[in-house]
């Protein structure tokens, strides 16, 4: 079993190969946009999980994720021996290519805080001309006995 530094260090290498055979080796229009964030590799230093994005043509339009799977499903023989050739390690991983959620994920939250953001405001204007409900003095006082002896 290798350590986890030698785990990282591996992922980030095997993440600098295939982002750099995607721009210049790989061949197919499909993995124009194609954008490699992050790679684990398990411990034994077999399975390497490469993650991706995919960017869209313009900012209203929505990204071919499928045709991106579909282009390194196609490339990933040809990934690995390019990972296998410049890694010199004794096995080359097995890669397996998973479509990144975080910059989507990120997206929605951003969505909702504005909401959120938008509904606030709404409660502080609502709130600015309204006077509270009831006497001015809330609080009871102490009740005073009236009869002593």
């Amino acid at each position: 079993m290798a350590d986890t530094a030698r785990a990282r260090k591996l992922a980030k290498r095997i993440s600098q190969i295939v982002a750099s055979a995607l721009e210049h080796e790989v061949k197919d229009p499909r993995l124009a946009r194609v954008t490699i964030t992050d790679t684990k590799v398990t411990g034994d230093l077999h399975d390497a999980t490469v993650y991706y994005t995919v960017l869209g043509e313009r900012l209203d339009s929505e990204p071919d994720y499928a045709g991106a799977a579909a282009a390194l499903e196609k490339a990933k023989g040809v990934l690995r021996s390019m990972v296998g050739q410049q890694t010199g390690v004794r096995f080359t991983p097995t890669l397996t290519f998973m479509t990144d959620t975080v910059p989507d994920t990120a997206r929605k939250m951003d969505e909702l805080l504005a909401q959120a953001q938008a509904a606030d405001a709404e409660v502080a204007r609502l709130a600015a001309g309204a006077a509270p409900a009831g006497e001015a003095d809330p609080y009871k006082a102490p009740r005073v006995d009236d009869d002593e002896d």
